[in-house]
């Protein structure tokens, strides 16, 4: 994980505020490939160590929910073999964000947004902690103050859930 810009110091105070990351679900749980079967169906590859991480994140706390602009299926069979939450065929992350302060009471400066592309714009443009994955497109890398330094679909979930954890830990142990 570094800051964007890279000098830019890690925002660490502002991480271990954190008490709920939503995830964008296609380029960070996936790499953003699609495979398409005869009969229409698509299929998505995701990492299944992305699984341990946000455990370790819950463990700590923090609560997970994916909001996708994605109307397959495979979003939300994923999100439940997952157990975390899941808001699909969402056109509007903002949204679903400010749905999400009003039922959990969770204040917007205290959300990380995981995205990778400009439909992720409006949600991370509005949280406290910005995050986009290595193989994000330009146009949002702008907005964003932290980058894994994994792609997504290949563990970038688990390396924001490990470092947010390890920052909690880190906090408890020292508050």
């Amino acid at each position: 994980m570094h800051s964007l810009p890279h000098d830019a110091p890690l925002p660490v105070e502002r991480a271990r505020a954190i008490r709920l990351v939503a995830f964008d679900f296609d380029g960070v749980f996936t790499d953003n490939m699609v495979y398409v079967f005869e009969d229409g169906r698509e299929a998505v590859r995701c990492t299944r160590s992305d699984g341990i991480g946000l455990r370790r994140l819950e463990s700590v706390g923090v609560q997970t929910i994916v909001i996708s602009t994605e109307a397959n299926p495979v979003v939300s069979a994923r999100a439940r073999k997952l157990k975390i939450d899941c808001v699909q065929n969402c056109p509007d992350k903002r949204a679903a964000l400010d749905e999400i302060v009003r039922d959990r009471g969770i204040p917007l400066d205290q959300i990380a947004f995981v995205g990778n592309d400009v439909n992720d714009l409006p949600a991370l443009t509005a949280v406290g902690l910005p995050i986009v994955v290595q193989d994000a497109h330009t146009r949002v890398l702008p907005h964003a103050m932290l980058q894994t330094d994994t792609p997504g679909g290949h563990g970038a979930v688990r390396e924001v859930c490990e470092w947010l954890a390890d920052l909690h830990l880190a906090g408890q142990s020292h508050g």
